[in-house]
This record gives C-alpha cells, sequence and structure tokens, in this order.
C-alpha cells in the first residue's frame, strides 16, 4: 500500500486507498457543478493545470484527502490501478498544498492494520470534515451522481427506453408530457445558451464512448444531462426526486450535443 507524508500535526504517514482527478474535465461531480465551483468549495485556486485529491488514513485511522499539484502523477496512479497494476502513489511533499479531514466519496475499503477510518479530532480553525452525501436524500450532489451512473451504465439505461419514446424531441409547441414538460426544455433553452455565452470550465465535459461517439456530462442550475452524441440524452432534475427524464434525438438534439462536444473540457 502506498504511503505519503500527512499534513496532521503528528506527520503521521497516510495510507493512500485511492485517489480521483480534479480538474476541468475530470472532477467529482458529488462537490459541484463546474471545476471552479468545487476548488472554491475546497478552498483551492481553480488553476487550469488541476489537481489530484489522494485520499487514505493515517496511523490513527483517520479520514484525510490530501491536495497535490501534481495532476499527472495522480492520472498515471489511476490509470495502472484501473488496469489491475500496482502503483506506488507517494506525492512529493513540495507538491502538496494541503489536507482536508473527512473524504468526499463514501469507500468501501480500509487500510489494514489501523483503526476503523474516522474522522480526525478537529483543531481551531479546522474546516469541517469533508463527508460523502447522505443517499436517502435527494437534492444536487444526488442529482450529479445520478448523472455519473447512467453514464457509466449507459447500455443498461438506454435499454429502458423504446425507440418511439427515444426519438420524441420535446419542442415548444408540445404537450406537456413526460417527456416535454417545463424542467425539460428549460433544461435544452439553458444548454443552447452555453453556445452563445460560455458556461465556467467542467460545466460540459466530454469522454471517450463507443466508436467516434462521446458521452457528455451538461450540468446547470438544478439540472444535470448526460448523453450520447450519437444517441439521446437523459435529463434529470433537482426538483423531482430520483426521476429520469429521456430526451430523443428528433430534429435539434444532435446538433446541440454537436455543439456541445465542441466547447467541452476533455481529459488530457
Amino acid at each position: 500500500m502506498a504511503t505519503t507524508e500527512s499534513a496532521d500535526s503528528d506527520s503521521d504517514q497516510l495510507f493512500v486507498l485511492t485517489a480521483v482527478m480534479l480538474t476541468p474535465a475530470q472532477f467529482p461531480s458529488v462537490l459541484g457543478d463546474d471545476y471552479p465551483e468545487v476548488c472554491a468549495f475546497l478552498g483551492l485556486e481553480p488553476y487550469a493545470e488541476g489537481y489530484g485529491l489522494v485520499l487514505g488514513q493515517d496511523g490513527s485511522g483517520a479520514r484525510w484527502t490530501v491536495v497535490t499539484e501534481d495532476a499527472t502523477l495522480v492520472a498515471c496512479a489511476i490509470a495502472a490501478w484501473d488496469c489491475g497494476m500496482e502503483y506506488d502513489l507517494s506525492p512529493g511533499e513540495g507538491s502538496i498544498v494541503g489536507a482536508l479531514p473527512g473524504w468526499p466519496l463514501a469507500l468501501a475499503v480500509s487500510a489494514p492494520g489501523v483503526p476503523e477510518p474516522h474522522d480526525p479530532k478537529p483543531q481551531d480553525g479546522d474546516p469541517a470534515p469533508l463527508s460523502p452525501p447522505d443517499a436517502e436524500e435527494w437534492g444536487p450532489a444526488q442529482r450529479r451522481l445520478g448523472a455519473d451512473e447512467i453514464a457509466l451504465q449507459w447500455a443498461a439505461w438506454r435499454e429502458q427506453v423504446d425507440d418511439e419514446a427515444a426519438f420524441a424531441e420535446p419542442g415548444d409547441g408540445e404537450s406537456e408530457d413526460d417527456s416535454t414538460h417545463l424542467g425539460v426544455r428549460r433544461v435544452l433553452k439553458e444548454a443552447r445558451g452555453y453556445l452563445t455565452e460560455p458556461p465556467p470550465p467542467g460545466r460540459v465535459r466530454s469522454s471517450f464512448a463507443a466508436g467516434e461517439a462521446r458521452t457528455l456530462r451538461v450540468d446547470g442550475p438544478g439540472w444535470s444531462m448526460v448523453a450520447r452524441t450519437d444517441d439521446i440524452a437523459f435529463v434529470l432534475l433537482d426538483e423531482e426526486p430520483g426521476e429520469v427524464h429521456p430526451v430523443g434525438r428528433g430534429p435539434e438534439l444532435p446538433g446541440l450535443l454537436s455543439s456541445l462536444d465542441k466547447l467541452a473540457e476533455r481529459p488530457v
């Protein structure tokens, strides 16, 4: 298991459990709708080069999220782990810009040989510990996590939408049924607005999909959209807990998705 120096007062070793990227193109959606919002939440400057977030435990078992400017090192570690390879993720002390108590994500693993994961004892001036959102509630974090899940499990979600429903794209003059209600139309209008007034970095992100297609993640105030550039889209709304609205191709969606993809942030 990789270790690095923790920023706590005892200079304990940090037992690394996992890591995530924090860049304009890749960041934990649970923390915000865009890259600057996530950086502000964590008290970081939104540098274009981004950061890596290293999640681990110190020798007492306390949860820590260490922020490193060596985003390339973290990206290499994640790529190796995804391939089932070992990688010693040990950011240099000079690259560490801070350590935040707690974890922003729920982890099912813990470091062997240390006490069970727990939040460190707060010191004067310490921020509140990071913690994953309550799975029993619904709000912006859960809405964004829902969109992430659809992106990861696209085939399973796509199979639930028949072709007739999938190609019923909302229009301003259509009736307000499940596919064309005001919330979905508002999302499409705001997404189109991004083409004339580009949003903050990270509001629109593009990643690989099957063939030549791309997977788009688009967020805005109170909504998230996940789409394939060669297929349909799904919309989630803060005001409709747990509901997922399919948006069919129709005559306008392909052009919108293609244009959004051109301005999207992409992983290096």
